[in-house]
Formats: structure tokens, sequence, C-alpha cells
């Protein structure tokens, strides 16, 4: 890659020499193409502090092997992501320090993050790994997560992009970033509103026999419609699918996503807490949903 940037703002992902992360790279190598970007790629690498006896000198080339290292697995994703965007414009960097907090620095200057769900040492239970989510509740600009590693693996590019739609600002923040995704893809969208969660649907014995339901469905629908008119009108070409439902969040949104090319949602939804960066939703999209995963978040400083 060479070091002419073509954008304000790159696109970055880490790299850590994963199967997964060369697989994030791959897919962040294409969309930094789609937005007409550059791509950094970067590595931390974490020099943990030895213990040894004073008399006991470490060899010289302790920190050297780490570095090296570190560079390998860079050359290794430049390698990956020529295969897929071979004029791409870009970077790589070798960085030392802690891994969720270098990245989210770099976030600042980003206009998206990109990171693979699980890196080297994850335990396969653990479905997305620290940084991952660090970075999710974090970052200064957008994350997406991209979950698998293998090369030939299936990427859904032709899918649609799905979005969690709440009513809340913070969901707005992830309905902009959805209509620019599927802009950018010529892909449909597919906005998923969930009108009763389980505290809510705990609660319906206590309300009055004589309720409508299907009035309650209407007026949902009527909130999604007004939610997003705004951007159907500023993309009038994208293919828009309305999706309200009495159903959990979670549970929603995942029988939407198969086959989606990207899934996005919200930092925080309803009822969280300012302080908490990722809402409950986000976190769960995040742990199960097997398509790329993006956390709409800005504030950059």
């Amino acid at each position: 890659m060479t070091d002419i940037q073509t954008g304000e703002h790159p696109v970055v992902v880490g790299v850590d020499g994963s199967e997964s992360a060369l697989h994030a790279a791959r897919w962040a190598a294409r969309e930094a193409a789609r937005r007409k970007t550059s791509l950094r790629m970067v590595h931390v690498c974490h020099l943990f502090p030895v213990r040894h006896p004073k008399q006991i000198v470490l060899p010289a080339d302790y920190r050297l092997a780490v570095l090296d290292q570190g560079r390998h697995w860079l050359t290794e994703a430049e390698q990956a992501v020529h295969h897929v965007t071979p004029n791409l414009a870009g970077t790589a960097d070798l960085r030392a320090g802690i891994t969720a907090e270098l990245l989210i620095e770099e976030s600042r200057a980003a206009q998206l993050v990109v990171l693979g769900s699980r890196g080297l040492g994850g335990f396969r239970s653990l479905l997305v790994g620290s940084v991952a989510i660090a970075l999710s509740a974090h970052s200064h600009c957008p994350v997406v997560v991209v979950r698998g590693g293998a090369a030939d693996q299936q990427v859904h590019e032709d899918g649609p992009v799905v979005v969690g739609v709440d009513g809340t600002e913070i969901s707005d923040e992830a309905v902009a970033f959805a209509f620019e995704a599927a802009a950018a893809r010529g892909a449909p969208l597919v906005a998923v509103h969930v009108w009763s969660d389980a505290e809510i649907a705990a609660a319906w014995a206590a309300l009055p026999a004589g309720v409508d339901r299907n009035y309650l469905q209407a007026r949902e629908e009527q909130v999604l419609t007004e939610r997003i008119a705004p951007w159907c009108a500023k993309f009038p070409d994208i293919a828009v699918r309305e999706v309200v439902v009495r159903d959990r969040p979670v549970h929603a949104l995942l029988r939407h996503v198969a086959g989606a090319a990207l899934v996005v949602v919200g930092s925080r939804g309803r009822g969280a807490l300012t302080g908490l960066g990722l809402g409950s939703v986000g976190q769960g999209i995040l742990h199960h949903a097997e398509c790329p995963v993006a956390v709409a978040r800005t504030g950059r400083t």
C-alpha cells in the first residue's frame, strides 16, 4: 500500500495476527474503498514487564523479537488487503502500549474503527473479545466488529443493511449510519422497531382487558415511519422495509440479520445510563449476530 491518504479521516483496523483480524482487515479494505478513503492498519505490541533478579540481564532481543512479530503480522495483513483492494492507499503502523487504549486514541481521527471478533488467545466460548467490547463502548467514532476468520468465508456483500430503531437520539445515529452504509453499497435497508421489551411484556396482565393491540401496533408503525422519514427522503433510491414487532429487541433483530451485509445498533438504548458506554441490546447483537455489527458512535473531540 502507499502512504497517500485520499480522505481526511481513514478507516482504522486493528491487526493482531489472528485469522479474525485478517478477516476484519479485508472487510475494512473494502469499506475504505467504498468510502473513497485510506486504510490505516495498526498493531499494538504489549510489552509485558518481566520480573527477574537484578543479577540476571534479559537478552537485548526480547523487545526486538516482539516488535518483529508485530511487523510480520502487519505484513500479512497488507498482503491480505492487497488481494481484495490492490490499489487502496493506506499505512501500517506498529505501536507499543495497551491495545484498547491506543485504538480508542486512534478513533479520534478515524471515520471508522474495524476489529475482528476475537484476537489471539481468545477463548472460543467468548464470542467477542475484550478489545472489541471496549472500543464499542468508548470509541470516538463508529466501530464495526467483524465475525469470522476463514479467508474463503462467505461474505454477504449484497445483503441488506439492518438497523434497530427505538425512537431515541442514539438510535437516530444508528439510522443515519445505516442509510449511508446502504447507499454506499446500493443495498436495501431493513428498519426494525420493537415496541415491547421484557419489562413491558411482564406488565400486560395489569393492563385493562379492553386494550386494542392492533391500535398499539399501528401507532408504533407510525412512530417508525416518522422516525426514518427524513432519511427516506434524503436517500429515495434505497428500498426500505419497515418491520414493527412486539418482541425482545435482541431476539427481533437477530431474526432479520441472516444474510445481512451489516447490522447497525446505537451505542445506548432506551433507559441506558449515560455513564454506560454500550447498552444491553448492543452487547447482545455483538455477541450473537453472524454478520458484521456496527455500533454507531459519535463524539470525536
